[in-house]
């Protein structure tokens, strides 16, 4: 296993590392065999935390939360530096020598955690990590309740199933990340743009009004937001609609037309025909499957 920090901790910052016989316990347990942490910990505002590898055989994230540190990794080209600062989220794969080290006068704080198994590669190639170890997200309260999460393992003498519901929530932690994508990238503000949607779903925006709320000609627009989500900005905001229509249809007593005409479409037939292209059913078939008792939990 790769070897951890030595810094001298601090009492408001954590280190845990997991015995060799509960790691050996969580890669055979079918619940966490193909992804479980092997240590984790916080560090507070880490003065003189400095870390350097030559050997690294397990993944490592690393998501700096306050502050800053400088990152240097090994790729076939030779060294790439990286400033890392608040909101950046490192991850290092087994393999890649790297070294990193606080900076002096603002020194960064830090959730990090150390994971072996199969599905991590699958995980990192799906959040965006393929040509660079590092990534700005912001700072995100979900990225930060989960790795708070990890960390209530801690006090359980080793038990085996704290440390196998921190397994899942390692698991839960790296899926949000290709769902949470950065506050903003490529010149995108995302969730603005998302917020904006939702406000409208009654309208018909078109994409020349979606571009123009991002400041951006509709060719940049839809590449970019193509490159970030994997979809057309029209796309999603008809899958918004359709997911409201599918509410309406659940929940109130409108009519297929009335529904239509909430979602701000006039001709209830072309309705029809866009949520039959999502859903795979007509609205009247979806509701139609409430009353044959299909409908619920």
């Amino acid at each position: 296993m790769s070897r951890t920090s030595d810094w001298p901790l601090p009492p408001d910052s954590l280190r845990l590392l997991l015995p060799p016989a509960l790691q050996a316990k969580l890669a055979a347990h079918p619940l966490s065999r193909d992804l479980y942490p092997t240590s984790m910990g916080h560090y507070r505002r880490a003065h003189g935390h400095q870390m350097s590898r030559d050997r690294h055989d397990d993944h490592l994230l690393i998501y700096c939360s306050e502050g800053g540190a400088d990152l240097q990794v090994q790729s076939a080209s030779g060294p790439q530096d990286f400033r890392v600062g608040c909101g950046d989220l490192i991850w290092l794969p087994p393999g890649l020598a790297h070294a990193y080290r606080a900076d002096a006068e603002q020194p960064w704080s830090i959730s990090w955690v150390h994971l072996r198994g199969d599905g991590a590669a699958w995980l990192r190639q799906a959040a965006g990590y393929d040509s660079a170890p590092l990534r700005h997200w912001g700072v995100q309260h979900a990225l930060l309740n989960g790795f708070a999460q990890l960390l209530e393992a801690r006090h359980s003498g080793y038990r085996f199933q704290p440390f196998l519901l921190a397994a899942s929530r390692l698991r839960a932690l790296l899926c949000q990340l290709p769902l949470l994508r950065p506050l903003r990238e490529g010149g995108l503000d995302l969730e603005s743009l998302h917020g904006y949607m939702r406000e409208n779903l009654q309208r018909r925006l078109e994409l020349t009004q979606l571009a123009a709320f991002c400041n951006l000609s509709k060719f940049h627009f839809v590449n970019r937001y193509r490159a970030l989500t994997g979809r057309t900005p029209v796309q999603h905001f008809l899958h918004l609609k359709i997911e409201y229509a599918c509410q309406l249809l659940d929940s109130s007593g409108h009519s297929v037309a009335q529904v239509s005409e909430a979602l701000g479409y006039d001709d209830s037939y072309y309705f029809s025909r866009l949520f039959s292209k999502v859903m795979g059913m007509s609205p009247s078939a979806y509701r139609a499957r409430l009353g044959e008792g299909r409908g619920g939990a």
